[in-house]
């Protein structure tokens, strides 16, 4: 069975930012999926679930209301891992020219009031929410992608090194 692209990441050596996860080609049109890591994987802890939760509700609801970017956006959501989120797109762009569109979002948490769509109707889960903390998670992200937005390492992924044996079989250090 192959290794799936994201598991031949370097985790160890990845820090938050934006990064090219995958392109697609899905009827004739690309796809591409975005990793953004908000947090820095195995050295912070997770993100909180309620916070993340909220900031799920609360970027998405962003992105698909941007008069720029509202057509090309598929789908936002948490990783399983809870460091970060994937953002699908229509088309390919370099993830950097993602990074004003990334802190825009994460800067309009700062204003919310409530998070949109956490009714019983509207939401699976809807008692598990953390605007305060989705707001200091928010915060936190934003300020860190506008210190760092000229950093190769915060666009571009650190890959694993392969190893092979003699017979040809492929492993990865991480």
């Amino acid at each position: 069975m192959d290794l799936i692209p994201s598991f031949s990441v370097d985790h160890t050596k990845i820090v938050p930012g934006i990064f090219t996860s995958r392109v697609d080609v899905v009827a004739d049109e690309k796809v591409t999926t975005y990793d953004v890591r908000v947090t820095h994987p195995n050295i912070e802890p997770a993100i909180d679930v309620a916070a993340m939760h909220s900031l799920e509700h609360l970027i998405a609801t962003y992105l698909r209301n941007d008069p720029d970017w509202k057509d090309q956006v598929i789908y936002w959501g948490p990783m399983g891992c809870l460091t970060g989120f994937y953002l699908i797109l229509k088309g390919s762009l370099p993830s950097k020219d993602l990074c004003d569109l990334l802190i825009n979002a994460f800067d309009s948490v700062k204003d919310a009031q409530d998070v949109p769509g956490t009714s019983p109707e509207n939401c699976g889960n809807y008692l598990m929410h953390n605007l305060n903390m989705a707001k200091w998670y928010a915060a936190r992200f934003a300020e860190y992608l506008k210190a760092n937005k000229d950093k190769s390492e915060t666009f571009e992924y650190p890959k694993s090194e392969r190893l092979v044996t003699d017979d040809g079989r492929q492993f990865f250090d991480s």
